[in-house]
């Protein structure tokens, strides 16, 4: 700290360490069961969109979150968490390309929103930061940096065809080819992301957010990471939504905005899907692969220990 973010006290941490926590405490009561996650991803936002969204997150609104981007990426969240239990709970979805297909397309968006708002708060030109939305943000390099490492992301998402449903109590959607490299890669793009573009909101929407659901990919279920992201931030944009002011009044932790911070996560975020491309584009050229069709990374230590793990 001091560097990223100004010095928060223990109270922030212990804050910090409770929405944590509770994203992954939700995530799993939504993964549980069927009617959990029914629960959490229908009937609460069909709920919290009628009667408190109007009013929380309207449009303009003095916290920043009555904008365009946040409604899209709440409701994108909310059908990948959707779509996802179709396959897992529809008999025979999770044998359909075109299901399987799903996965793959609403990750793909998901991730070219956000690189669309990289490159819109660069074509802002607050080269010393400004308001936008009520949001501080600062444009510069950084932006276009993360812009393209996140079209990386994109390119290289694989393997969707072996996606498959675990036969134990939860169904939980496996994707096995969704190994550590990428995992890692994703999570260096967009907590470049949210501290380009949500920047004093990012000590909760970016680093607090990503901890949450890779912690379960690492050590509760692995295999099923992009299950466990959508669930999360499905979870925390509904929170955002009803409770606004959490990161501005309630809890706040701002950035140091140092352009310095921002060019260095920016760079990692790059470097680190630039060396996971080379890596892909290798195994691809020399195992004679079609990253349309073939699992790229089927046979790696990662891979099989995924497959070990949850019975195809």
């Amino acid at each position: 700290m001091g560097f990223l973010y100004e010095i928060t006290s223990l109270n922030g941490w212990a804050i910090w360490l409770f929405v944590v926590f509770a994203l992954m405490a939700f995530n799993e009561f939504g993964r549980a069961t069927k009617w959990g996650g029914i629960t959490l991803f229908l009937i609460a936002p069909i709920v919290l969109t009628v009667f408190v969204w109007p009013k929380t997150a309207a449009m303009g609104n003095e916290y920043g979150t009555g904008t365009w981007f946040v409604w899209v990426k709440c409701y994108s969240a909310l059908a990948g968490c959707l779509g996802f239990m179709a396959i897992r709970f529809i008999p025979g979805l999770d044998k359909k390309k075109v299901a399987l297909a799903f996965p793959a397309f609403i990750l793909a968006i998901n991730i070219f929103e956000a690189c669309i708002r990289d490159f819109q708060c660069y074509s802002f030109s607050l080269w010393n930061g400004g308001t936008v939305d009520n949001l501080w943000l600062m444009s510069g390099p950084w932006n276009i940096m993360n812009g393209i490492a996140g079209l990386l992301n994109i390119v290289t998402i694989c393997g969707w065809l072996g996606i498959y449903v675990s036969k134990d109590k939860t169904k939980d959607m496996i994707w096995p080819d969704m190994i550590w490299p990428w995992i890692i890669a994703y999570d260096f793009w967009n907590f470049a992301y949210t501290y380009n573009c949500l920047a004093d909101h990012s000590f909760y929407s970016g680093a607090a957010l990503l901890i949450s659901c890779t912690i379960p990919a690492f050590f509760i279920k692995k295999g099923a990471w992009l299950q466990h992201r959508a669930q999360t931030l499905a979870l925390w944009a509904m929170f955002v939504m009803t409770v606004p002011m959490f990161a501005d009044r309630i809890a706040p932790v701002h950035t140091t905005h140092n352009p310095k911070a921002f060019f260095i996560v920016s760079f990692i975020a790059l470097a680190s899907n630039l060396a996971l491309a080379v890596y892909q584009f290798n195994r691809i050229r020399n195992l004679k692969l079609n990253p349309l069709k073939d699992e790229i990374f089927k046979g790696t230590k990662a891979y099989d220990q995924i497959v070990a793990e949850n019975n195809r």
